[in-house]
């Protein structure tokens, strides 16, 4: 009987990480379209710019869902690891966004970086977390 329910609750982890890639492509995708759209495939119309965004936000509304599936279907350890990693990367989003912001309103940043530095940076943060986690509770 536990077999069963430890196949079970893998069949529906393993449904959950796949639901989860397809909508991660799928927003992926959308935000390319909404990106690159306007300047490569129709020629800067308004109506079709907007579509697009609104299925970026539509797909990753419908992303942020698969992803609370996802951490539903984990089990208990792992969802731990990974909302440490999310709290410590959102603590750190918040300390260094703020902090930048003071900063250069004191007028200490000379220079002006590209606003696609954050995410990247965010990602980083999330990783390094991860990977804490991943080894304290190996």
């Amino acid at each position: 009987m536990q077999q069963d329910d430890v196949a079970a609750s893998y069949r529906d982890s393993n449904k959950a990480t796949v639901r989860l890639v397809l909508w991660t492509l799928a927003w992926a995708a959308t935000l390319a379209a909404a990106r690159f759209g306007p300047e490569f495939v129709w020629d800067s119309r308004r109506a079709a710019s907007w579509v697009a965004v609104a299925a970026n936000v539509l797909a990753g509304v419908a992303w942020i869902v698969a992803f609370i599936r996802f951490l539903r279907a984990l089990d208990d350890l792992w969802r731990k690891i990974i909302q440490s990693a999310l709290a410590a990367t959102l603590g750190a989003g918040w300390v260094a966004g703020f902090g930048y912001l003071v900063a250069d309103g004191a007028g200490l940043v000379a220079l002006d970086p590209d606003i696609a530095l954050f995410p990247a940076l965010l990602g980083v943060a999330y990783l390094i977390a991860l990977l804490v986690g991943w080894i304290r509770y190996r």
